[in-house]
């Protein structure tokens, strides 16, 4: 009888240890998964930024559709200027401009020093600009990880002038991208943020409120 009771002794006191660092270790591992998770839809939500800004900044509104932004990025383009040689201060405080310049003669040119002023406009690849030849646009709608589309929506609201601003906002919520794990971790989230009254999940821009265009994690 001793012995029968002294291995359950151990074995309840194993299983207690067991509980006891699963207790400790179980948030932690959740935590760091969010992280990483956080992290790459940090990287993609500012990046739907940019696209978003851009396309703003070209066509006076932002767009509510994952397939019109990414047709943008895909095939638009910006343009760009290319410069070479500067104004003195001396120059511009006598009235002289890049346009002014342009404007002049080789041999007035020659003669105010500005031989090898250049303004020259091209045209690249919206794509190519804000992210790089190897940027996989497609991929810009999805959550990472999983197949998932961020909710994206524009709008536009009144302010005290009168007048309106534009505004979007991209988002995802913890059930999306963190489902998968911890489900009384994940509800522990969301309660925390529902009495924080903030939204529950990561989100970039708002529709309710102009921002410039925050992230909820900035």
């Amino acid at each position: 009888m001793k012995i029968t009771f002294r291995i359950l002794l151990v074995a309840c006191i194993a299983v207690l240890g067991y509980l006891c660092v699963k207790s400790i270790m179980d948030p932690i591992k959740f935590e760091q998964e969010k992280t990483k998770r956080e992290s790459a839809i940090i990287r993609r939500l500012i990046n739907i930024r940019k696209a978003q800004i851009e396309y703003r900044n070209m066509n006076g509104q932002y767009t509510a559709s994952f397939d019109t932004l990414i047709d943008f990025v895909k095939n638009g383009k910006l343009k760009v200027v290319l410069k070479e040689g500067v104004l003195s201060d001396m120059q511009l405080a006598d009235g002289l401009t890049d346009a002014k310049v342009m404007k002049m003669s080789e041999k007035e040119r020659i003669a105010k020093g500005l031989e090898n002023f250049r303004r020259d406009t091209t045209l690249v690849s919206v794509r190519d600009s804000l992210f790089g030849a190897g940027y996989t646009v497609d991929s810009m709608r999805f959550v990472p990880g999983t197949r998932t589309q961020f909710e994206m929506a524009s709008a536009e609201l009144p302010t005290a002038s009168g007048l309106t601003v534009k505004v979007f906002e991209a988002k995802t919520t913890y059930d999306v991208y963190l489902g998968d794990l911890d489900r009384q971790e994940v509800i522990n989230l969301k309660d925390r943020a529902k009495k924080l009254e903030k939204f529950a999940g990561l989100q970039v821009g708002s529709i309710n409120e102009a921002n410039n265009n925050a992230g909820n994690w900035e």
